[in-house]
Order: C-alpha cells, then sequence, then structure tokens
C-alpha cells in the first residue's frame, strides 16, 4: 500500500517464490515497481528482508518478509506550463491523449518548454513522481495521433511490459509517395544512420523492426496506407516506407525533395508544397487497462491538414480520369 508521501508495503514470501533472488521475488510481489527501481530500493536499505538489508542477488526463504519504506522519487524537474490537452479517455491510471502535429513530447535541447511532458505535469502533477513523466511510448514532434501517458506506478509498469510483449496495438495512417498495388511487411533492423546521426535507417547492425501496411486509398501518384507496428524504433514507420521507395509524403528528414506528380495542377501542388510534415498520424491504439485488465481501443480522426491534402490528391485522381474518357 502506498501512503500519501511514502510508498509502504509488507509481504510474506509464498512457497513458489522460496529459493528465488531478492529482486526477482520483489519484481513478482510487486509488479507495479520497475525492476531497476526495486533494485534501488533494496541498495539503499529501503527495501528489507527480516529487518535486514540484503543485496539483489541474495536468496530469500519460505515466510521472509519483504517490507519497504521508501519516498516516491520525482523523476523530472521540468516545469508544469498551462497548454491545452486534447483529451480522450482519462481514470486515475491512464490519460490517453490526441496529440497534434507541432507538439514536442519531451523537453530537450532547443525545446526546453511548451512540450506535452510540461502540459502533463500542469493537468495531472502526479506524473512528476514517475520515470519520464509517464511517457511510455513517444511520437515525432510532426507526427499527430493518439498517445497514452500513465498516471500511476502499476499503469507505467503495465503499459511498458506490454509495449515490449507487443501486446499493445498501434494502427497508423500515412500518405506515401507512388502508387502501391497492396498490402506488404517491411522486416529490416533500424540503427543510427553511420554518416548523419540525427537520422536513423536500415542497418544490418540495428534493433528488429517490423512494420505491416496496407493500401487504403490508391490516388493518381500517391498512395493512403494503414500501418501496424510490431516493435517501437524512433522513425519506424519514416525509416521502411522510405526504405521501400515509398517514402513519405512532406517527410523533412527521409522523404527527398519534392516530387510532383505527371498532370499536377496547380492547386494539387499547392497543396504538396505547402504540407512540410511528414503526413503520418497515430490513428487508433488498442491495450488492456492495466488495473481491469479489460481490452481498451480508441480511434481519433485524421487532422484538418491530413484531410486537406488527401482531398486534394483525390480531386487529382478524378481530373486525370475524367481527362482519359
Amino acid at each position: 500500500m502506498s501512503s500519501e508521501n511514502r510508498i509502504v508495503a509488507s509481504f510474506v514470501v509464498p512457497p513458489e517464490l522460496s529459493d528465488r533472488r531478492l529482486d526477482q521475488a520483489a519484481a513478482e510481489l510487486m509488479p507495479e515497481h520497475s525492476r531497476s527501481r526495486l533494485q534501488s530500493w533494496i541498495k539503499s536499505g529501503a527495501l528489507t528482508v527480516n529487518g535486514e538489508v540484503h543485496k539483489p542477488r541474495d536468496k530469500v526463504m519460505l515466510d521472509d518478509r519483504l517490507e519497504l519504506d521508501a519516498e516516491p522519487e520525482v523523476q523530472v524537474n521540468w516545469q508544469a506550463e498551462e497548454i491545452s490537452l486534447d483529451i480522450v479517455y482519462q481514470d486515475e491510471h491512464l490519460l490517453v491523449i490526441n496529440k497534434p502535429a507541432g507538439l514536442v513530447v519531451h523537453p530537450a535541447a532547443g525545446h526546453a518548454d511548451g512540450t506535452l511532458v510540461n502540459a502533463l505535469l500542469n493537468y495531472a502533477p502526479e506524473v512528476e513522481n514517475l520515470p519520464r513523466a509517464g511517457i511510455v511510448h513517444r511520437l515525432d514532434k510532426d507526427t499527430s495521433g493518439i498517445m497514452v501517458v500513465a498516471r500511476s506506478l502499476i499503469a507505467h509498469t503495465s503499459l511498458v511490459d506490454q509495449l515490449q510483449t507487443r501486446a499493445m496495438g498501434r494502427e497508423y495512417e500515412a500518405v506515401v509517395v507512388g502508387t502501391l498495388t497492396g498490402g506488404a511487411t517491411v522486416d529490416a533492423p533500424i540503427g543510427r544512420h553511420p554518416r548523419e546521426r540525427k537520422k536513423m535507417a536500415v542497418v544490418a547492425s540495428g534493433k528488429p523492426a517490423v512494420t505491416h501496411y496496407r493500401l487504403v486509398e490508391r490516388f493518381a501518384a500517391h498512395t493512403l496506407v494503414r500501418c501496424k507496428l510490431e516493435s517501437g524504433r524512433t522513425h519506424q514507420i519514416r525509416v521502411h516506407m522510405a526504405h521501400v521507395k515509398h517514402p513519405l509524403v512532406g517527410d523533412p528528414m527521409y522523404g527527398g525533395r519534392l516530387r510532383l506528380p505527371k498532370g499536377t495542377t496547380e492547386e494539387l501542388r499547392r497543396a504538396l508544397s505547402a504540407f512540410n510534415r511528414q503526413a503520418l498520424h497515430a490513428r487508433q491504439l488498442t491495450l488492456e487497462h492495466p488495473e481491469t485488465g479489460e481490452t481498451l481501443s480508441w480511434e481519433v480522426p485524421l487532422p484538418e491538414d491530413m484531410i486537406t491534402l488527401i482531398e486534394a490528391l483525390r480531386k487529382h485522381a478524378r481530373e486525370l480520369d475524367n481527362r482519359e474518357y
């Protein structure tokens, strides 16, 4: 159990955890806390066995008493700011938001304030006690769409686990350059670009990354696709679609120069030129509620700029069809 200012808990080691390492037994008994946090408490003496300080690797025995008395650690020193949030769902454990394009998730060099974290600290101050202020996955600054934030330790541990075990479902919509004839899977490892350190790339030494995509609508020289991730690498969809020669429209890092299709109208030229972010939107999120185990799913609609872009592409495709008849 937790008091307002301290985390206090007490457990007796059951038969199935006898002869296990202390940190392993603690992780089984207190799954709402991360293994690294439990190890830190063991080393500091905040988590004891029968009133004595032990090492994380020490074995526990049947009926040993584990006692925790620790102060919540303030994980961030960023400032709260009053920034409006588009909240899709909330309860004591979860906060699901629709992030607009242009909003940075974490404070960093060049973005010390005005970020999603600053907004969260104002709206839900309790996240200051969580790793990375409750952020368990992120969207790039110029990617719009749905995100989940943990509001409790139970939720943080559960969401991280769901991401690692691929139990959390994430679906995106993107407008890519070129006309696809169907869906496919890109299974290619992603790591730092060997020369341009701000970019990611498909490299043999990278981490495994799998993206499934399927066709939603085909235009004259572009395609609207729906992507599902099996992994969550930095810039994954952007890198994978560029890798298969269908970069995202407007992507400043992986898209290359603006390519205007044959028969481009002035209206379409303006629409493509004005779209200066990657045409990527996180549309759907599915997860298990960390307390109830219930499967929850949310969808958020495409933002106005992507709707406008798609309408321009659709109109251009219709005009080309009419010219052919």
